[in-house]
């Protein structure tokens, strides 16, 4: 069920934070870290959770939930981003994508981790710099930005929680904005 691709940890660095950026899914969730040293971003973690040969959405979310948590746990990130929901014509595949973006978010939140949601279009446009981007663009610009091997294959739902990382870690110089609207408030009742 997990497929992934992984570099050295850098070890403590200075002036550095750990993000983990996820592309959630009921069929494949992809989840992706990073760290921004500076105005450098460094390629930690990458992988696809895939879970379209289970039997029931439980088994699927039970998966995500656990895997998202596992790497949480590994790779120590302080931040996490996620994509907003976008509308889709399809009410089924957007209620599934809600499930996975719910346990996601739920595995981070109980994690302790600050976690930031993008709409779709800033992704792209911070990752490719138009926020009409194909995947295939996305792709080629994360390993750029990454310097991530031209050569190797990075999934696209990889290529996409990158993408949600890379966007939060360009926005964090912007704190006060970035916090404003992204940052995922909790409501007490």
């Amino acid at each position: 069920m997990r497929q992934g691709i992984q570099e050295q940890d850098p070890g403590s660095l200075r002036n550095s934070t750990r993000i983990i950026g996820i592309d959630p899914g009921t069929r494949y969730t992809g989840i992706g870290i990073i760290d921004r040293v500076d105005n450098r971003l460094k390629y930690i973690f990458s992988e696809t959770i895939t879970t379209v040969k289970l039997p029931t959405i439980e088994d699927k979310l039970e998966v995500i939930f656990n895997r998202i948590g596992e790497v949480i746990d590994q790779f120590n990130p302080q931040r996490a981003a996620v994509e907003q929901i976008f509308h889709s014509v399809n009410p089924r595949s957007s209620l599934l994508l809600g499930h996975a973006r719910g346990v996601s978010i739920l595995s981070v939140k109980l994690k302790g981790v600050s976690l930031f949601e993008y709409a779709p279009n800033e992704v792209k446009s911070a990752v490719v710099g138009v926020g009409r981007a194909t995947k295939d663009q996305v792709n080629n610009m994360v390993k750029i930005l990454l310097n991530i091997d031209r050569s190797r294959k990075v999934k696209e739902d990889e290529a996409d929680a990158l993408a949600n990382a890379i966007c939060h870690a360009n926005t964090m110089d912007f704190e006060g904005y970035s916090q404003q609207n992204h940052k995922v408030k909790t409501r007490r009742t």
